[in-house]
């Protein structure tokens, strides 16, 4: 009996209580558009969609551990702003609304979700589709949470090799690092298979662009078919700091750009290639630590661009007193993974920099996540040079940049390192 007793006590010594406590849930929603809608690249009156090639997703995965539970999700759009996210986070069940990560892959070929407003003031985003979004954004998340299981985690961060992407402005000035991970059932008739795989990783999936009435998640969906035939489980794609120009490179020999759904599924499927191949090798993670932090920071708004578009767009943007706007900013740690979320398009400089400050052997940067806010540039870099006047001009303004990093590194410096993480 004191034999007995005695390995009992040892066992609970080497098993500590919540062993299995780590779990991970994920679920997909098609939010294709029947019939197709005029697709938007941005600011000016959306293209007229004649054909389509691949679908639109929603995507999301949820994580849990102890008290602790987070969601992060993809939509297949150029940006998903915060007035609708906010929609889909009340309808969502037993989850924080400040635990909910919602992202977007920034493809240039799917339907306006800014309301973006023409000269006379006129906008023509389809509100019936986007409540239609919000909604499939709220359920993919509440679904995710009733499929949760216990699972473990593979992370890594290794740089992606190959022609997927290059800087349009300076060639060899982006961050050719991709990010990934991976949920694995630990349970079950599914143990040992993959729940999810995330891949973080800057570029614009602008392959096909919206000026050729192509509605596409461009390079995004042959990226999907290839992670989930090979690893199966959901895969999603969460965008960098891409700003200033981070674009596919689609280049030929002859200069000339190939713009065509073929060159999305090479480029798609080679960053689903790296991706895996990257984080093949690592090792598995039971029991990961999980942490969320937010914070909203208040920018101004300098440009009259963007004051125009905040202040005339049907979305109805929460615009504060003196012409500001609030953004929610999350830090996340997942095992050996740091998170941190950026609520518009940071150039490469602002990347590279804050994941030099994180605390985390494996950084990881969610571009246009809770929020999609132009660009972001340093005050340095701010109209300095002919490149920048497009970026700048479509940027909140001058100390967008400075603001957020100021935020950022706080957020950095009060939360706990990551998993194993000594430096």
């Amino acid at each position: 009996m004191k034999t007995l007793l005695s390995l009992f006590a040892f066992l609970w010594l080497v098993v500590p209580a919540g062993a299995q406590d780590f779990k991970a849930g994920a679920a997909v929603r098609l939010i294709t558009p029947n019939p197709l809608l005029p697709v938007s690249g941005g600011i000016g009156t959306p293209k007229k969609a004649v054909e389509k090639k691949g679908e639109l997703f929603v995507r999301a995965c949820v994580f849990e551990k102890g008290g602790t539970r987070v969601a992060i999700v993809s939509v297949d759009n150029l940006g998903w702003p915060s007035v609708l996210g906010n929609k889909s986070r009340a309808l969502i069940k037993g989850i924080p609304p400040q635990n909910i990560l919602i992202g977007c892959t920034h493809t240039h070929s799917g339907p306006d979700a800014y309301g973006f407003p023409n000269e006379k003031g006129e906008s023509f985003a389809d509100l019936p589709y986007l409540d239609k979004c919000v909604q499939a954004i709220a359920d993919a998340v509440n679904e995710a949470v009733t499929k949760l299981s216990p699972a473990s985690l593979k992370i890594a961060v290794g740089e992606a090799k190959g022609q997927i992407a290059y800087n349009y402005y300076a060639p060899d000035l982006y961050d050719p690092r991709c990010g990934v991970i991976q949920a694995i059932a630990t349970t079950g008739t599914n143990a040992g298979k993959s729940i999810a795989t995330l891949v973080n990783y800057a570029i614009h999936p602008e392959v096909i662009g919206s000026g050729r009435g192509i509605l596409s998640p461009d390079l995004c969906g042959p990226l999907y078919d290839r992670i989930e035939s090979k690893a199966g489980g959901v895969a999603m794609f969460v965008n960098g700091a891409q700003g200033g120009m981070v674009t596919a490179d689609n280049r030929r020999e002859n200069a000339k750009e190939v713009n065509t759904w073929d060159e999305c599924i090479r480029i798609g499927e080679l960053l689903a290639d790296e991706a895996l191949r990257i984080v093949s090798p690592a090792e598995a993670q039971t029991n990961p630590a999980l942490f969320c932090a937010s914070r909203n920071v208040t920018f101004p708004i300098e440009s009259d661009v963007m004051k125009y578009i905040v202040k005339n767009s049907p979305l109805n943007y929460a615009v504060a007193s003196g012409d500001k706007v609030v953004a929610q900013v999350n830090l996340l740690n997942i095992g050996t993974a740091q998170i941190l979320t950026i609520p518009g398009e940071a150039l490469p400089n602002i990347g590279f920099y804050l994941k030099r400050h994180m605390h985390a052997s494996n950084p990881f940067l969610f571009g246009l996540t809770n929020d999609a806010f132009g660009y972001m540039l340093t005050k340095e870099d701010f109209t300095s040079f002919r490149r920048y006047d497009y970026v700048s001009r479509t940027s909140l303004g001058e100390n967008t940049a400075e603001i957020y990093m100021t935020e950022a590194l706080k957020l950095i410096a009060e939360s706990p390192k990551t998993d194993g993480y000594k430096k």
